[in-house]
């Protein structure tokens, strides 16, 4: 399984260059919402506006705030914490005169209204994004018109892309241990294995988990709850399989939603060439409603791929997961031997349901903007919910970071 290929839509036509976040300004997200507040019912909904701050830590303040536990706090999306950003969020039962004057130097809330029911991760039309490329090559604005006419075109490769990983870059490692039952697997990679990526302590703690010395590696994980909490089950009952199963279910969600992840993408990796095109046997995604069905007719549907109606999808493996049929459903089913996961192991995690689903290999790239400012590249662009801006940002950069 690979976290996503340093591969291309546009790979021939060359990149701008450009650096991209060295300022929160330079990365502007606007949460597009689903429904509007309505004026009525019990949950208020809050329009935030954040700089530098993750969506999950801005919940968390809010939920203190008025003495809740943050899982109380509705969120639609998750937004990236480099960068200024704009999303809506609800609570329920709240004071929403209080709750419009809250404000912090790095977030505030800009508007307040009332809804009957809690947001929910995919409660969204999109998001619009406004982005500064710094420092680009000579003759950048007509690269990078070139590369967004194809990608308006053709449409963007909908991976997933590096943030679903994590820091360390192994959580979909995590979610494949769990999802084979690897219980030592988990254990093992989870608490043990420094990486740069780790702070100094950090390393310190893996290091002496490695060596066994696992009472040294507990005071070294400090305030790391969760690795805390797997160390200290497997120091009580020396079972692997008993601290494996103490990891929190959203934390265990997190990483088997990765593995799904990695699953999608070498899916897409082999079949980047021809997105566009759906082939027999396809399980073609139709955008305007979210639904599948087969391919059997090419002539008859390919006119409407043309018209981005709809696209080829890859599967997000899971118990019930439906895979597709003739050379699509062959390279699906060669991706998950490769990767000794079949769809029948995702029943080891019951707790989180996971029964699988499709998702489109290529999304639409709408409402383009683009402006020069003397070295820099002034972007703006709106992408469907779920889709990565840093992935229409790599192929007109040609820089995978």
């Amino acid at each position: 399984m690979s976290i996503r290929p340093v591969a291309y839509v546009t790979a021939d036509l060359p990149g701008t260059g450009g650096r991209i976040k060295e300022r929160p300004e330079d990365f502007v997200v606007t949460e597009l919402p689903l429904y509007e507040p309505s004026g009525r019912g019990e949950h208020v909904y809050l329009l935030v506006e954040k700089r530098g701050v993750g969506s999950l830590e801005a919940a968390d303040r809010i939920a203190r705030t008025f003495g809740l536990p943050r899982r109380w706090v509705g969120l639609a999306g998750l937004k990236d914490a480099q960068s200024v950003s704009r999303q809506w969020m609800s609570l329920q039962g709240i004071d929403p005169e209080k709750a419009a004057h809250l404000e912090w130097p790095d977030l505030r809330v800009l508007r307040v209204g009332r809804h009957r029911n809690k947001l929910k991760i995919g409660h969204l039309a999109g998001n619009r994004f406004e982005v500064r490329l710094r420092g680009c090559a000579a003759g950048a604005e007509e690269l990078a018109r070139a590369i967004l006419a194809r990608l308006s075109s053709a449409g963007v490769p909908n991976w997933f892309d590096e943030q679903r990983f994590g820091r360390r870059s192994d959580n979909h490692l995590l979610g494949r241990a769990l999802v084979l039952g690897d219980a030592r697997g988990f254990c093992d990679r989870f608490l043990g294995g420094p990486s740069p990526a780790d702070s100094p302590r950090l390393q310190e703690a893996r290091r002496r988990y490695d060596t066994a010395d696992l009472a040294g590696a507990k005071k070294k994980f400090g305030g790391e709850r969760e690795h805390l909490k797997v160390l200290s089950t497997l120091l009580r009952t020396k079972k692997p399989s008993r601290a494996a199963r103490a990891v929190s279910k959203q934390l265990a969600r997190l990483f088997v939603s990765a593995c799904q992840s990695a699953l999608f993408n070498d899916v897409l990796a082999r079949r980047l060439e021809d997105l566009a095109h759906v082939e027999a046997g396809d399980l073609a995604y139709l955008h305007a409603k979210g639904a599948v069905f087969l391919v059997q007719n090419v002539e008859q549907e390919q006119p409407r791929a043309d018209r981005f109606e709809l696209s080829p999808s890859g599967p997000i493996v899971g118990h019930r997961v439906r895979l597709a049929e003739g050379r699509p459903g062959e390279i699906e089913r060669a991706v998950l031997a490769a990767s000794g996961i079949g769809p029948e192991d995702f029943t080891r995690v019951k707790a989180l349901r996971l029964r699988g689903g499709r998702r489109p290999l290529r999304i639409p790239l709408a409402d383009v903007r683009l402006e020069p400012d003397g070295e820099d590249l002034l972007l703006a662009f709106t992408l469907p919910p779920g889709a990565y801006a840093t992935v229409v940002l790599a192929e007109i950069t040609k820089s995978p970071t």
